[in-house]
């Protein structure tokens, strides 16, 4: 996996990965770009979404959408990495078993998601909730 981080002016900058997509950063000055702990936080978001979504989608489960809600906590000093991370997931569909929402998600955190699971190596405390809505 490659990337480039490119310095645009001030404290911008635009990142692009190897597949060709691209990022605007900010430091949080003009507030024109996502924040790169806000990315980091992100990414393990869209990481373990990846892994319920097709967890659920292979159980044969009726998704309708999916979306997880994150909280990260940083202490306030630096350097300040996160300390805590909370996921919840929030499920809607049709018939969703609790047991099967239940798998994808431990799964996710205990097997696949390989950015939680990095944080969580690190010493990030990762806490992981779902919620299912009847469609």
């Amino acid at each position: 996996m490659q990337a480039r981080v490119t310095w645009v002016d001030g404290v911008t900058f635009v990142g692009e990965a190897g597949s060709g997509n691209s990022v605007v950063m900010e430091g949080g000055e003009k507030n024109n770009g996502i924040r790169p702990m806000e990315m980091m936080l992100l990414g393990a978001g869209g990481c373990a979404s990846y892994d319920v979504v097709t967890i659920l989608q292979k159980a044969r489960q009726e998704v309708i959408s999916c979306h997880c809600e994150l909280k990260g906590e940083r202490p306030d000093a630096t350097p300040a990495p996160f300390t805590r991370i909370e996921m919840e997931f929030v499920v809607r569909g049709r018939n969703i078993k609790e047991s099967q929402v239940a798998r994808a998600v431990e799964l996710s955190a205990d097997k696949y998601c390989s950015a939680s699971i990095m944080l969580k190596n690190a010493g990030v405390e990762i806490v992981h909730r779902y919620r299912i809505e009847e469609a």
